[in-house]
């Protein structure tokens, strides 16, 4: 073994071998820059109980696998592929010597799927387990079942940087938490907080210039994603760094030659500035950078279930994953951190990030899970369980796969599905191209769909099918070979990839994501299937097309941006879907009409693929329409009468006369919120205003007031009041005073109460007229009337209508219709 220097893990990794010997599990909680990745699988070659089995590493990316693989290597003098091994997506090297496997979680979910009792496995080591990753959460789940049931013998242990280490032990049978000191040199944390108004790239390209000005070595940038990365790059190249700086990208889109250039030391002389996504939080040591730039966000999957889609949300960091970054820049030598926050700002930050297993699609988990002859997740250890909604959607979606029978166990359908390790609706899209004589254009789509970047970065599927051949390098290659074991695995051969299809071929997996162009002098701007919005750059070719076919997109639910899709003919979507579309006659409110108008429409799903008009029969559908426009209109367009008008606002009056009863809403606003329920029940012989009769309202309204009510009603606002004089004068309830009279005085004579209505609490306004039907006084108060100002009224009408009668004690005189007898 070449000489090493030493690192803080070495202290505890005698005791970390004694507990494993002595037992099968353990947790080891070790910060960065301690050394767990790379020393502790060599200490455990020499453990007795490993015999010749193999030692499984665990890492979480690719990128993360090859450089933990390579430093172990170099330890022992090696190559990689001898005493270390890696296997991941896109290659292995493994050979007959080979004792510790570095593998991606992915590969390992699959590796024990396949073989439950790891054959020649000796231990299985999860490192960075903090991340959290769906993969890692299942693979831990499986390997416990694995030891408790199969392999006592198995070594199972955790690894994590952050992590809450009694809860892991919990779920593992409470083994030994071993923890080690981190890397012992300094890292100096400077808050250079980001405006609001700031974008994220340019506030990390002010602080790259900031840092490189204020102190030596390299920069570690952690960005979002790759379009961040990229217009920091822009801006970068745009400055005056120095002649001695090389700024260079770290992301999973790269080619591992470009991703060994980001990691490998600068050149002597110069100074590296490496602008990475979360990539490289953790497991790679970046020799020379001493400065951390953290813009404090990350870009993690969310899936929306509601839309079967998993999009790229932007969030803030959890302070775990802020401190691994931070520790990045103590690796080797002292460092200095920058954060593009307010220091009170770390606080509020989340402890953890969100574990995937509850934000996540988990239609993958759920087929290895029925692989593995479980049909709920309950049954095995989870340190969170899957959320119980999610669990169901993906049921759904396997089930509409043909991936899973009524039982929730595998078909022959579901094992061919497994047997091509990607997400299974993508594994669907190759083996139903491959029946359709499409396979090598299939593979090419989902090859294009998981490696992004690779064929370039645009959006239009077809174009990049058409470079992919031409690819090259050890990714592209890697990735053409991967497609070929997906096409044997599905049934199909290798071939030539016909670009035109792809539209075709996505179509038929995804027609949900089939979309139309919204138009509307909107180019760009596309509607799909399962009713979202998604849009595209106008400046793209594919924002000119009718109809296309989506594989990815981001965004929030209502508007999502495009990120591949491909062009699609009417016919294509047809021959794609043409099962799924449906005619049906829609009606729909016409307001300038105020008829119901009804249009045959050919859909698939919310896309309207043709459309014409067509005459409407009354139905159920149509009243409520005809309810609900008319009711928008303004309840007052009914043709009510006088009498229902005035049934309407006694009602009113009585609700608000006595708030605590229980009369209803009569009010316009709420007739018109609720015109489904009280009014479209009469209207089933209607689809026009002008069919709505009286008749109908009448109904409507006793509905509404039941006997009971109506004679509360009669007793408590009357439609009319009684007067001394033997008329019956109609109350007027519409008044903006309130309930009033209108009534000739003498009709009022020898009355010493004034009227009232709602058991005497409500006084009418009494508006009195003239024997001329003109206004004389409006009072509330008719015998202070009568002892008041009737004085000067009665003097008044005396001069103006000598032939009535106008006593001086109106109270005690006899109420009259008539004028006094001629010769009187």
């Amino acid at each position: 073994m070449a000489d090493v220097a030493p690192l803080p893990i070495d202290e505890v990794l005698p005791r970390l071998t004694a507990a494993l010997a002595e037992r099968s599990s353990a947790v080891l909680v070790a910060p960065p820059g301690a050394g767990k990745t790379t020393r502790v699988p060599l200490a455990l070659l020499a453990a007795p109980w490993r015999g010749d089995g193999r030692i499984i590493v665990l890492e979480p990316r690719r990128l993360a696998a090859r450089a933990a693989a390579e430093r172990m290597a170099s330890t022992l003098g090696e190559r990689v592929g001898e005493t270390v091994g890696l296997r991941v997506r896109l290659g292995s090297k493994i050979g007959p010597r080979t004792r510790i496997e570095v593998v991606t979680e992915g590969v390992f979910a699959r590796m024990i799927v396949d073989d439950p009792e790891l054959r020649g496995v000796a231990a299985v080591l999860f490192d960075e387990f903090h991340e959290r990753s769906l993969d890692a959460d299942l693979g831990l789940a499986l390997a416990l079942d694995a030891q408790s049931g199969l392999r006592e013998d198995l070594r199972l242990l955790v690894m994590s940087a952050t992590l809450d280490g009694a809860r892991v032990a919990a779920l593992m049978g409470q083994p030994d938490v071993i923890e080690s000191a981190g890397q012992v040199h300094p890292v100096l944390t400077r808050h250079s907080p980001r405006d609001a108004r700031t974008r994220v790239e340019d506030a990390a390209a002010a602080a790259v210039r900031r840092a490189l000005a204020e102190e030596r070595g390299g920069a570690l940038v952690f960005l979002p994603g790759r379009a961040e990365i990229r217009r920091v790059a822009e801006r970068l190249a745009q400055a005056d760094l120095g002649a001695d700086v090389d700024v260079v990208e770290l992301h999973g889109g790269l080619d591992p030659r470009e991703q060994d250039r980001a990691v490998a030391p600068a050149a002597p002389g110069r100074r590296k500035v490496v602008l990475a996504t979360s990539i490289a939080e953790t497991s790679l040591t970046l020799e020379g950078v001493r400065i951390v730039i953290d813009c404090g966000l990350a870009r993690v999957p969310r899936h929306e279930a509601a839309l079967g889609i998993t999009r790229l949300e932007t969030t803030r960091v959890s302070r775990a994953a802020a401190d691994q970054r931070r520790g990045r820049a103590g690796r080797t030598e002292p460092g200095v951190c920058y954060r593009l926050w307010e220091e009170a700002a770390t606080q509020s930050l989340p402890a953890f990030a969100e574990p995937e297993i509850l934000a996540s699609d988990l239609s993958g988990l759920m087929l290895d899970l029925a692989a593995w002859g479980v049909s709920d997740p309950a049954a095995l250890a989870f340190l969170d369980p899957p959320p119980k909604a999610a669990v169901a959607e993906a049921r759904a979606l396997l089930s509409s796969l043909g991936a899973l029978d009524g039982d929730g166990r595998l078909t022959a359908r579901g094992r061919t599905l497994r047997d091509i390790p990607l997400p299974p609706r993508l594994a669907a899209l190759v083996v139903d191209a491959v029946a359709a004589g499409d396979g090598p254009t299939g593979a090419g789509v989902a090859l294009l769909a998981v490696e992004r970047g690779l064929a370039g970065d645009g959006v239009d599927l077809g174009r990049r099918l058409e470079r992919l051949p031409r690819e090259r390098g050890p990714r592209a290659e890697g990735a053409r070979r991967l497609a070929d074991g997906w096409l044997k695995a599905a049934g199909g051969r290798p071939g030539a990839i016909d670009p035109a299809r792809a539209g075709l071929v996505v179509a038929r997996a995804f027609p949900d994501r089939i979309a139309k162009a919204r138009g509307g002098g909107k180019p760009g701007a596309f509607l799909l299937a399962n009713g979202r919005g998604a849009a595209l750059d106008p400046a793209d070719s594919l924002s000119r097309e009718g109809f296309i076919a989506v594989v990815d997109l981001t965004g929030m639910a209502q508007e999502g941006r495009i990120l591949l899709a491909a062009a699609l003919s009417e016919a294509e979507l047809i021959e794609a879907a043409g099962a799924r579309v449906e005619e049906r006659v829609e009606v729909a409110f016409d307001a300038e009409a105020m008829a119901v108008r009804g249009r045959v429409r050919r859909k698939l799903g919310a896309i309207t693929l043709a459309e014409r008009p067509t005459s409407v029969r009354a139905s159920a559908e149509t009243a409520q329409a005809l309810a609900q426009g008319v009711a928008a209109a303004g309840i007052d367009r009914l043709p009510w009468s006088r009498g229902q008008a005035a049934l309407l606002e006694r009602v009113r009056f009585v609700r608000r006369a006595e708030p605590d009863a229980d009369w209803p809403d009569l009010s316009d606003a709420a007739l018109a919120t609720t015109a489904a329920d009280w009014l479209a029940p009469f209207l089933g012989h209607a689809t026009a205003l002008r069919d709505i009769r009286e008749d109908d309202l009448a109904a409507a309204l006793d509905a509404l007031l039941p006997y009971a009510l109506r004679r509360r009603l009669d007793a408590e606002a009357p439609t009319h009041f009684d007067a001394p004089s033997g008329s019956r004068l109609p109350i007027d309830y519409a008044a903006e005073e309130g309930p009033a009279l209108d009534v000739r005085v003498q009709e009022l004579f020898g009355l010493t109460r004034h009227p009232a209505i709602a058991g005497g609490r409500t006084p009418l306004l009494l508006r009195l007229l003239s024997p001329a039907h003109r206004p004389i006084q409006v009072t509330r108060d008719l015998p202070g009337f009568w002892t008041g100002s009737w004085r000067d009224v009665r003097i008044e009408m005396r001069g103006r209508y000598p032939r009535h009668v106008w006593p001086d004690d109106p109270a005690s005189a006899a109420a009259t219709t008539r004028a006094k007898p001629r010769g009187t």
